[in-house]
């Protein structure tokens, strides 16, 4: 059975690597030779530096979620506030990796902004996470389910949470002032825009007026 304490030295390790010296190790054997350990031990628990990375981003995660999860409030939340509290959480969590986080996303080509590599995990585990919340928004009837719209919301949340981080590592207010404003201030816009709007009232008005004025003329 693998070690979860060796997986997490190693983890560890290529993060300290990628920090010390700018880039990837060369190999995966220059890599572990500087642990002073075998190779097939880090095929044991990764297949690639992808695999490590990626690793890194689901421990962020499950972290953030699992935080504010403990929180005797959180069950109680609107959707609204279940999104604020992972996305000040994740912000939070993310402090102390700063200067990793950095460095993935310095590393990322603009193709990739939304979907690198490192970041496919995390990515569906959150947007597993954002459904759950968005359905509950729609039973409670805080978020308004709209034909073919609906769907994307997770994906709004998504490209949301990407700008969130960019915004957090090229911001150098005091403790983050700035980036604590974006998140209030971007998922009230969100969210305002998922709950019911004149437009959807003037829709239904609309649908009413066809289905009772129209066909008795």
């Amino acid at each position: 059975m693998p070690n979860k304490d060796q997986k997490e030295k190693i983890r560890a390790a290529y993060i300290d690597y990628v920090l010390s010296k700018g880039e990837r190790p060369s190999t995966v054997y220059v890599f572990m030779k500087e642990l002073e350990l075998p190779e097939e031990d880090f095929y044991k628990h990764f297949s690639t530096f992808d695999a490590v990375e990626a690793s890194a981003w689901r421990a962020f995660f499950n972290h953030t979620l699992d935080t504010i999860k403990t929180q005797d409030v959180f069950a109680g939340y609107s959707s609204r506030e279940k999104i604020l509290a992972f996305y000040y959480g994740l912000v939070e969590h993310l402090k102390a990796h700063r200067s990793y986080v950095t460095w993935c996303f310095k590393n990322t080509s603009k193709i990739q902004f939304s979907n690198p590599v490192y970041l496919t995990d995390f990515k569906k585990m959150f947007e597993e996470f954002a459904n759950d919340v968005i359905q509950e928004g729609i039973s409670s009837g805080e978020i308004i389910d709209r034909k073919f719209i609906s769907d994307k919301y997770k994906d709004a949340l998504w490209v949301q949470l990407i700008f969130i981080i960019h915004f957090w590592i090229d911001d150098n207010s005091t403790e983050f002032e700035k980036t604590d404003e974006a998140i209030e201030k971007g998922v009230n816009i969100t969210f305002d825009l998922m709950a019911q709007s004149p437009l959807d009232s003037m829709v239904e008005y609309g649908k009413f007026l066809w289905r009772n004025v129209a066909f008795k003329k």
